[in-house]
């Protein structure tokens, strides 16, 4: 179980600098690792549909007559109504909803570990060491590490059987 602490430090250490201890430590490292951690993780959820951090939710028409979008969905995938802001509106007395949601560093697959590290290096690197060509050389490693993860998440899961197609048995 992996914690905000030892992504970041894992960052630290990818661009030769030292593991944190806290993320309350008054040192530059520290300070980076507190404001950008949410910020960068948030993003990258955001960024593809992961299967780790999507769900389906069924919301309930609230008192203000729509549905209001709960505070830790990053993204909404699909929805039966129209959405306004952080609201939802629908004729329907509930409406169904595939979301992005927030999810916490325990329950990240070691795909999107290796992708959040090298990110928050990258973030990390210009502030810290102040090296163009360091920053260049992680932004590439980003790009091939993002179509990586991406690529095994769609494919956490076996594709489903065909049971009933109707142009297959009409072959038989």
């Amino acid at each position: 179980m992996l914690t905000k602490i030892d992504l970041c430090s894992m960052a630290l250490l990818k661009l030769g600098e030292q593991p944190i201890q806290s993320l309350t430590d008054d040192s530059a490292a520290a300070k980076l690792s507190r404001t950008l951690f949410d910020v960068i993780t948030d993003s990258l959820i955001s960024l593809h549909p992961w299967r780790f951090a999507t769900a389906q939710l069924d919301l309930v028409r609230n008192t203000d007559g729509d549905f209001l979008i709960p505070s830790d969905v990053l993204r909404v995938l699909r929805s039966d109504g129209d959405i306004t802001g952080n609201r939802i509106i629908s004729d329907s007395d509930s409406v169904s909803v595939v979301v992005l949601r927030r999810v916490s560093p325990e329950q990240f697959p070691s795909y999107f570990i290796s992708l959040a590290v090298t990110r928050l290096a990258m973030e990390f690197c210009i502030p810290l060491l102040g090296d163009q060509t360091v920053f260049r050389m992680l932004a590439a490693l980003y790009e091939t590490e993002l179509q990586t993860a991406k690529y095994l998440d769609s494919t956490t899961s076996a594709p489903s059987c065909l049971t009933d197609f109707s142009l297959i048995t009409s072959r038989f």
